[in-house]
């Protein structure tokens, strides 16, 4: 049974707040009308506005960790926490006071996943190794870890293991190991040799382990299938299989074996099983609305020494959950904790009053004035290419009494949008308005066209605008290489605080089409990113497990009855030009076009705009245009300076004439008077920009815009998505787009009819690279024909710049800070 009821009376009781403060607003002088601005920041309440519209006020002692902390452990007998990290930099274990936060000691990892934990007597620290299948073993003493031990698996001729969850019985002479990758369970003995390896199964990702050694029985959450197989560890077989919801990761087991807690990452639930009886007794709600669709991403549990508190880190919405469980299958919800940024794990100390929370992105954003060398060995020092930018922290306070958790769940509700929108966006706009107030009231806009570009930040595009915020220094594709993008935002509307919710490719294009970033997703890109090519991309459907709950943006459009098609999204290329491409999403099939090139650099964009206007011109005959036209023009992304391929500048102005072109001819069809067109990069990458590098070009297009306009309202790549959803009709996908503001600042009620005409490119589209362009051996060497970011960024964004700016021109530091001060204070 589902137990929403009581989360419905909490947030009854709660008398909360809409929101967490108005940011501090830069001042920028305004050319043409435009909205009252607020930026990201740090507010006057304390609260650090992140770009994508939620809050952070993290309760309690910060202590700063590393790259990306994964998983806490505390020592079984002495004031000491181990902490592994597992991001896009240094993968480590550190060694922490307790009590302080303070780091004792720490030890490089060549690589980790998953996987941390203690032998019962607190004299061995056990690590998994990631891609490299080893266990590593360590000796411990006073928080100092010594002789590292190597528990390695034989080889095998596919793929690799990737160890996860761990499990080590009493005496030591038992380790269980979780194969997320390698879809197995595996026993070694004390010397560290393999006794047993169980297949569970393909494609079922094993993650976390809970293990009863007194009944035998072995609980291995099932990451990709939504189960929980039990396995008796004396035969090493499977017995039961138990159904939780999507991506159950951590697990907690009672004293005794009696109660199993499972947290169900891509819901906002957890499961709770009687183990001794082999049934589920409840599935508690963990999102700060009963009602709210999926997004809170549960990911840690933890229970009080006596167990009638369960804690539950719900990282996509930086909090953690606390309920009285005391009586099993009738747990109470008490309230939220505010976290940092992304909370990964939460442990309860040992004696009961103590809680620690690892944040894995920290407590903000932040400046980076002085920039990185992006020709730096990687790991180096670097630490301002946006993967590894956002370092973690660790949260120390004490167990929360009724007072503090009303104080607590207040600051957790008014950082949160969620709520704030739910009552924000009352009815007040016109009859017929172009953006409705609710989904299913009638709209005239009857299609819409989304447009996916690569890459680019505000400051690189428009920076040299005047009537937006931009910071021209900063901009390399000006007016003279990007005629139609001024164009449309002079003729249109000029977004000038619009962000990504992602911070590269492979989050991107998640965020993009399903408004959600799985736990998944969010835990894999890291390690691809880092090089390792052996972690595979996690992206636009290359792997089902990365699949949010709710699925994608055209799932939304087939469940109201809509008509869909796609161009270049999530689709696989033929092997040449002239084969068709394939998808694997089943949603998909038949609702894309397979003549449409997807990502491929050595393509020109022009060609994709002339076969989608090929298809127009086929739906201008049948009047049949669909509801919703996804459409990819990636070339802004560029392929640096390789010798013979086009130069960066080309690339940009390929890329704005196929804009161009497209517009035009959506605009001169007969569907013109009831479209609106919205164009976003997936991300904003390494770029510079003076705001904030989540900072993007976003434009918006259609009859119903407010022409020669600034709307300088802070908009997002969920509220494009919220937006499409309200005209369209169709509901939110994640918290995130349900959360996020509705772009209705940039429409008006009375449409325009006029044509958009196409600007001609000012640059030759055919120049290429010679031999001796900054950085042409390097781009011979940088991989970008498999997919989107393959090639390290901060070698490639010096190499855009210096091809645009000249090879003397130093490139100047990203800035990605949620502490931007006001101009002039």
């Amino acid at each position: 049974m589902i137990r929403f009821e009581r989360t419905r009376w909490m947030v009854g009781i709660l008398t909360l707040g809409l929101g967490c403060g108005v940011a501090l607003a830069q001042e920028a002088p305004p050319a043409k009308p435009r909205t009252e601005a607020t930026w990201p920041g740090l507010t006057r309440t304390g609260t650090v506005l992140l770009p994508n519209g939620w809050s952070l006020k993290p309760a309690g002692r910060q202590a700063k960790l590393g790259d990306f902390p994964v998983a806490i452990a505390e020592h079984p007998t002495e004031p000491i926490l181990a902490v592994l990290h597992a991001g896009y930099g240094e993968h480590e274990v550190i060694t922490l006071e307790a009590a302080t936060g303070k780091t004792i000691a720490r030890v490089a990892l060549k690589e980790s996943f998953q996987g941390l934990t203690w032998s019962s007597d607190g004299k061995r620290l056990y690590v998994g190794g990631g891609w490299d299948d080893v266990v590593y073993r360590f000796d411990h003493s006073a928080g100092l870890l010594s002789n590292k031990f190597e528990i390695k698996y034989p080889a095998r001729a596919v793929g690799r293991r990737v160890p996860a969850g761990l499990a080590v019985s009493k005496d030591g002479e038992t380790l269980w190991v979780a194969n997320a990758f390698g879809h197995t369970l595996a026993k070694f003995d004390g010397a560290g040799n393999l006794q047993v390896e169980l297949d569970l199964g393909t494609d079922s990702y094993p993650y976390g382990l809970a293990w009863d050694e007194a009944s035998g029985k072995l609980y291995v959450s099932l990451w990709a299938k939504g189960e929980v197989a039990v396995v008796d560890s004396t035969k090493g077989e499977v017995v039961a299989r138990w159904l939780t919801q999507e991506h159950p990761n951590e697990m907690l087991l009672t004293k005794g074996g009696k109660t199993l807690y499972v947290a169900n990452a891509n819901r906002n639930t957890v499961s709770v099983f009687d183990a001794k009886e082999g049934k589920a007794i409840e599935t508690i709600g963990t999102a700060i609305d009963p009602n709210a669709p999926p997004g809170s991403t549960p990911s840690s549990l933890a229970l009080t020494p006596d167990e009638e508190l369960l804690f539950v880190a719900n990282a996509n919405t930086n909090d953690v959950a606390v309920f009285n469980v005391k009586e099993a299958g009738e747990s109470k919800p008490l309230g939220f904790i505010p976290a940092g940024w992304y909370p990964t794990s939460v442990r309860v100390a040992r004696a009961g009053k103590t809680l620690y929370i690892a944040n894995g992105k920290g407590t903000s954003s932040k400046a980076n004035r002085e920039g990185p060398n992006p020709l730096a060995e990687r790991n180096a020092g670097v630490r301002e290419y946006i993967a590894g930018l956002f370092q973690g922290s660790l949260s120390i306070l004490p167990i929360p009494g009724p007072k503090e958790m009303l104080a607590y769940s207040k600051t957790v509700y008014e950082c949160s949008p969620l709520r704030a929108r739910s009552t924000e966006e009352v009815p007040t706009r016109p009859a017929n308005f172009p953006i409705p107030t609710k989904v299913g009231a009638p709209s005239p806009i009857k299609h819409c066209v989304y447009i996916i570009k690569e890459n680019r930040t505000y400051d690189q595009v428009f920076g040299d605008l005047p009537e937006g915020n931009g910071e021209k220094a900063l901009c390399l594709f000006p007016e003279e290489i990007t005629p139609n993008h001024h164009a449309l935002v002079k003729e249109f509307v000029l977004l000038d605080n619009f962000y990504a919710e992602a911070e590269v490719s492979a989050d991107g294009h998640e965020w993009s089409m399903g408004a959600y970033a799985s736990d998944f997703v969010e835990r894999t890109w890291p390690l691809s990113y880092r090089g390792d090519r052996r972690v595979p991309y996690p992206s636009e459907g290359a792997l089902a497990i990365a699949r949010p709950a709710n699925g994608y943006i055209w799932d939304r459009a087939a469940a109201r009855g809509l008509s869909y098609r796609s161009y270049g999204e999530f689709i696989k290329n033929g092997a040449t030009v002239d084969e068709p491409s394939t998808t694997s999403i089943e949603t998909l099939k038949g609702h894309f076009d397979p003549k449409f090139r997807g990502y491929d650099l050595n393509y020109p964009d022009v060609k994709r705009a002339d076969r989608f206007l090929e298809e127009l011109a086929g739906f201008e005959k049948t009047g049949d245009l669909p509801n919703l036209v996804i459409l990819r023009l990636p070339n802004d992304h560029t392929s640096g300076t390789r010798p013979g391929g086009p130069t960066v500048s080309a690339m940009v102005a390929d890329n704005d004439l196929a804009l161009g072109r497209v517009v035009e001819g959506l605009s001169k069809s007969r569907f013109w008077p009831n479209m609106a067109i919205f164009v976003v990069e997936d991300d904003a990458q390494n770029g510079s920009d003076h705001i904030d590098a989540h900072r993007t070009v976003a434009l918006a297009i259609s009859p119903y815009i407010k022409k020669h306009s600034v709307d300088s309202t802070m908009y997002s790549t969920t509220s494009m998505i919220r937006t499409m959803g309200l005209i369209l009709g169709f509901e939110p996908l994640s918290q995130f787009d349900a959360a996020a503001r509705p772009m209705a600042n940039s429409f008006t009620l009375t449409p325009d009819l006029a044509p958009y005409t196409a600007r001609p490119a000012r640059i030759d589209l055919n120049a290429r690279n010679g031999r001796d362009a900054f950085g042409a051996e390097v781009s011979m060497e940088l991989d970008l024909d498999e997919a989107e970011d393959r090639a390290d960024d901060l070698v490639f964004n010096e190499i855009i710049w210096k091809a645009v700016k000249g090879k003397d021109s130093p490139m100047p530091p990203p800035v990605r800070s949620a502490f931007v001060l006001p101009r002039g204070k």
